[in-house]
């Protein structure tokens, strides 16, 4: 199967939490990675998603450092809308 990765960046302005995570997390912006893959036997291409990755600062703070974290994307859109509606977790 062919799979395609984009990438966007998103902007949390007060910590945050996710289920898949046992930390409070900063605010700040985090970079958010989708993967999809080819659905095949398809007159037209369409993709489905098969994961979504959130990347956090490594707990070191080495700036250059990074974890990935897959997440559910639903709640990251969810936490998203919490945050800009000025809703604490």
């Amino acid at each position: 199967m062919t799979t395609r990765i984009s990438e966007k960046t998103v902007t949390f302005r007060r910590p945050f939490v996710l289920a898949e995570l046992d930390e409070v997390l900063p605010a700040g912006d985090y970079r958010v990675e989708t993967e999809e893959e080819l659905i095949g036997g398809l007159s037209y291409a369409a993709y489905r998603r098969i994961a979504t990755v959130l990347r956090l600062q490594a707990k070191s703070g080495i700036p250059h450092l990074t974890r990935a974290m897959t997440v559910d994307p639903e709640e990251l859109d969810q936490a998203l809308q919490r945050d800009w509606a000025g809703v604490q977790d």
